[in-house]
């Protein structure tokens, strides 16, 4: 005799399935866990019920139980406001969630205020076993989330890093070569006062880009002045208008993303200056905005898909057991030069 779940929006559970397929709620769990000891008749008969009432599993009684939660999470300890807004998150974040998708595996999300919060959050995931592994992002001088994370005992990935070994796996790409790259760009175009419209200071990666253009400018006779932003189109607004004030005007502007490029050259529009005129302006990251400005920016060019695509694939292995290497190596930013970056006026070509 069977039955089904009469209440609707009720979810089914194993007891409506051994009722509607006629067979003990035992039976159920052998069957839905692939244990021996009933007949393929019943295990037949079962899975049918399942498909009938459909019926799925709780996850989180599943993870408690030892089994994985089929998700991977990613807490952002940023403002909701500059994500919103910054294609290089969203073009990640695509990656990501497309790469896991394709292993039925979900992407959860969370944007918190600090580190404090975000640490938080992963010892809560942690306990209740919400989730197999994490992705960490906006790796800090001396940061305590990789070691945490491994005391924990919760599987995690970095975005970035020094390109050297650490506590968790990293995907790395290098971004002091790529920064490199365009100072050497800019210095054969013969811009010698140089601006910098940076990150913020604590992340690495900020940092890596910063001691780049240093020790490119040293080399290259360029003089480098850097104001650190929040990414914020409103700090890098204020960034450029802090460079143009300055006694020694910077002929070419260098911005960490392309939303604080974009604010840039709305500064530089507001103040009657040309690009690449007066001053020229390149972004460290490459996207659709800068590509339809004009004219279309000079900027540093990776697949960020892609990236994120790679991410979550070491994200999988690592949760699933299998061999990871302390650093994944991502293509390096190659240099896209565009219509923003010229010569200096009176320079030699």
């Amino acid at each position: 005799m069977t039955q089904s779940v009469d209440r609707p929006g009720r979810r089914p559970t194993i007891a409506d399935i051994a009722a509607h397929a006629g067979v003990s709620p035992t039976a159920v769990s052998f069957a839905l866990n692939d244990r021996p000891g009933i007949s393929e008749q019943t295990r037949t008969r079962i899975l049918a019920a399942v498909a009938e009432l459909g019926w799925r599993p709780n996850v989180a009684a599943r993870a408690l139980g030892g089994r994985r939660a089929d998700t991977v999470g990613l807490v952002v300890a940023r403002p909701a406001r500059t994500l919103g807004v910054e294609p290089f998150f969203a073009q990640l974040v695509s990656g990501l969630q497309a790469r896991l998708s394709t292993d039925l595996v979900a992407l959860q999300l969370l944007v918190v205020e600090d580190m404090a919060a975000e640490l938080d959050v992963y010892r809560r995931w942690a306990a209740e076993r919400r989730t197999d592994g994490v992705v960490l992002l906006d790796l800090e001088q001396d940061d305590p989330r990789p070691d945490e994370l491994v005391r924990m005992g919760l599987p995690a990935v970095l975005v970035g890093g020094d390109g050297f070994p650490g506590p968790v796996p990293a995907v790395f790409a290098d971004d002091h070569a790529a920064m490199t790259a365009l100072a050497e760009h800019l210095a054969t175009l013969g811009h010698v006062q140089v601006g910098h419209v940076g990150g913020i200071p604590t992340y690495v990666h900020s940092a890596r880009r910063v001691t780049a253009l240093h020790d490119a400018g040293a080399r290259l006779g360029l003089t480098i002045t850097t104001v650190p932003t929040d990414f914020s189109q409103d700090e890098a607004a204020a960034a450029t208008r802090a460079l143009l004030a300055r006694d020694e005007r910077p002929t070419a502007i260098v911005y960490d993303s392309d939303v604080a490029a974009l604010a840039g050259v709305t500064v530089l529009a507001e103040a009657g200056l040309s690009v690449p005129g007066d001053v020229s302006v390149a972004s460290f990251d490459d996207s659709e905005l800068v590509r339809l400005a004009h004219p279309p920016l000079t900027a540093m060019t990776r697949d960020t898909f892609e990236l994120g695509e790679l991410v979550a694939a070491t994200t999988l292995s690592l949760v699933r057991g299998e061999p990871v290497p302390d650093v994944v190596r991502a293509a390096t930013p190659e240099l896209t030069v565009r219509g923003s970056t010229g010569q200096v006026p009176g320079a030699a070509a």
